[in-house]
């Protein structure tokens, strides 16, 4: 994709030229975007296999929503770094807990089983794998996993998260409901709603680990978020693509 055309679907939700420009070379340098030809052959960008990856591992995070199950069990991860290295010690920290970990004790992190796959792509793409052990297993006491899950877990500030991202977007579907079936949507207005919501949500299952109901408080908002989600992905996601599409993307 040429950067001509990343700077025309950015400027649809505000992003100016030299923010596009700036944010591709930080992504060049991270590795992440490699200078391709387009099939018309304009100079321009393609995804590197980490990108690929890492978008692989997104992906089911952001759109799938699958039940979550206390019979899966928990993943662990221990880590040990030299202090010779203890700068490694708050990328460990900071991308564990980015990906949804709790910390345990000092040292050990816990997710949900599930996320041992994306885990391991994580920490083996960012080199920290050699401080690394992963473990699964289940918790077994002594105290109820309800209580020990609101120690691993700042719940209160996650639920404050889905509550924010409810705010800023049901009104937007709620709009969009209203309007009805009979009016197919604008193209450009349903790419730039549906975009804008992406970008709230998809920081959400990552602070959220998607734990199962019964470890949580009454109510959770996170139920509701991930509904109004789902419904602007299925009214808008095929509509905005019209627009990312028509000017020759």
């Amino acid at each position: 994709m040429p950067v001509a055309e990343l700077i025309r679907l950015l400027a649809a939700v505000g992003v100016d030229a030299p923010s596009v420009r700036s944010s591709v070379s930080r992504l060049k340098r991270r590795g992440l975007l490699v200078a391709a030809r387009t099939p018309g052959g304009a100079a321009g960008y393609a995804l590197s296999d980490d990108a690929h990856q890492l978008l692989d591992d997104g992906d089911r995070r952001i759109y799938e929503h699958p039940a979550p199950q206390l019979s899966e069990g928990w993943v662990l991860a221990v880590f040990s770094v030299p202090e010779s290295e203890r700068a490694k010690r708050h990328v460990l920290r900071s991308r564990l807990a980015r990906l949804g970990f709790g910390s345990a004790a000092p040292g050990v992190w816990i997710a949900p089983a599930r996320l041992y796959e994306e885990t391991r792509h994580t920490l083996e793409r960012l080199q920290l794998a050699p401080y690394v052990d992963l473990f699964r297993g289940d918790h077994l006491g002594f105290a109820a996993t309800e209580e020990s899950v609101a120690r691993w877990w700042d719940l209160t500030a996650i639920a404050k998260q889905h509550e924010q991202f409810l705010d800023l977007h049901e009104p937007v579907l709620r709009a969009w409901v209203a309007r009805g079936e009979e009016t197919p949507p604008d193209p450009e207005h349903a790419y730039r709603d549906y975009l804008l919501a992406l970008d709230s949500w998809r920081r959400l299952p990552y602070a959220d680990p998607g734990l199962p109901a019964e470890l949580l408080p009454a109510d959770w908002p996170g139920v509701r978020s991930a509904k109004v989600f789902a419904e602007l992905h299925a009214r808008l996601r095929d509509a905005g693509a019209e627009f990312v599409h028509g000017d020759g993307g």
